[in-house]
């Protein structure tokens, strides 16, 4: 039986973060990404290895689960969690060792098996005041 377009987006997609996110293999961008990629969050895809390079010093024990993801045609929304403990600097934040749990969303656009473009949103207030234990 095909897979539709959606079930091969939602692999591609599910595949990057858990390569990139999960994995923490910076390198997985030239597999997954295209080369015209839009990165509409960190503003470019260095952007985007570097946003995960300072998550990865902040919390090395961090690990991203996809809640619940949605295709349609060329676009795919997920709503994912990420788990992890501040052990190490965080946008100049000495480490708290407290543990975070955040909610995030990411709009990726597949065409032709590659990420063409994402944007994200993360619940960047609950993790500040996980982080400071409010």
């Amino acid at each position: 039986m095909m897979k539709t377009i959606e079930q091969n987006n939602i692999e591609t997609v599910t595949a990057f973060i858990e390569a990139f996110w999960n994995e923490n293999d910076p390198d997985s961008t030239e597999r997954f990404l295209s080369d015209d990629y839009q990165e509409l969050a960190y503003r470019s895809k260095e952007g985007l290895k570097q946003f995960a390079k300072t998550i990865l010093g902040a919390f090395p024990d961090k690990r991203y689960t996809v809640e619940e993801i949605v295709a349609q045609g060329e676009k795919v929304l997920v709503r994912m969690t990420v788990k992890g403990t501040n052990t190490g600097m965080f946008f100049g934040n000495p480490p708290t060792g407290k543990m975070m749990e955040v909610t995030l969303y990411r709009q990726y656009r597949v065409a032709d098996g590659k990420i063409v473009e994402h944007r994200g949103w993360i619940d960047m207030a609950t993790m500040f005041r996980q982080l400071q234990g409010q």
